[in-house]
């Protein structure tokens, strides 16, 4: 018997997966499950499990970041994920096995007769140095990206952007001309696509690009003015971080 852990921010997912796992997958027993993330490298040290089933896109965090305590790992991870273009094609080229969400009986039956393949070979995930690094570090820097509506697409070059601005399950990009343009996803995609050397989420509703802050405001958490004259609220917990960004502090 295979003994597994479940890894998800979402509650409602770990229940499915782990009744998947127990109709569909007789030969894995789940021993733990948490989603709280927080909890998430306590509980692989405290169980000790074989296979992994990890979220990738968690709050504050993610899977790699859990991954990287672990290293060289000595068990098996099957990634679960929503559909992100980037990660995919990364895990394609290095051969890792991944979940789409909503998880399909055949695909689960799948990931896991290969992942208990391996742990009887003890082949633990060889192929994950060269995911991690190749998840963190782009081939070519992002120029233009295409903001997506119910229209079509619109391609703007990733320096033009001065902010972003999350509305609902929308994003209100500002360029520099001050035209605003919404998009049909959310802040969070937009977070992980642009480029963290130039982009910053400096309030759950706010990402700014770095190069068109005008003035930084000290207080509890401060506040920001941005060339197009928009005034934003840095969340106190993020407060830290930005001023190492933006020079204002060393580390």
């Amino acid at each position: 018997m295979i003994k597994a852990v479940i890894i998800d921010d979402e509650p409602k997912s770990v229940k499915i997966l782990s009744t998947m796992l127990q109709g569909y997958c007789p030969n894995v027993s789940v021993a733990g499950t948490t989603h709280e993330i927080h909890d998430a490298a306590a509980l692989i040290r405290q169980v000790k499990p074989q296979l992994v089933f990890l979220d990738i896109e968690m709050p504050h965090t993610n899977g790699f970041d859990i991954l990287d305590k672990f290293r060289p790992l000595a068990f098996e991870v099957i990634f679960v994920t929503a559909f992100n273009e980037y990660t995919l094609k990364a895990f394609r080229y290095n051969v890792l096995d991944y979940l789409l969400k909503p998880v399909s009986i055949e695909e689960l039956q799948e990931a896991v007769q290969k992942a208990v393949r391996n742990i009887r070979l003890k082949n633990f995930n060889s192929q994950l140095d060269d995911l991690l690094q190749s998840v963190k570090k782009p081939v070519l820097p992002l120029q233009k990206i295409a903001l997506t509506d119910k229209n079509g697409a619109v391609f703007i070059s990733v320096s033009d952007i001065v902010r972003c601005e999350a509305s609902g399950g929308y994003t209100a990009f500002v360029i520099k001309n001050k035209k605003k343009i919404i998009s049909s996803k959310n802040i969070k995609e937009y977070e992980e696509l642009l480029p963290g050397d130039t982009f910053f989420r400096v309030h759950n509703s706010h990402l700014v690009n770095l190069n068109y802050i005008r003035l930084y405001h000290r207080g509890r958490g401060g506040y920001l003015e941005m060339e197009d004259g928009a005034v934003i609220e840095v969340a106190v917990r993020r407060k830290e971080d930005l001023l190492l960004r933006i020079g204002l502090k060393t580390g």
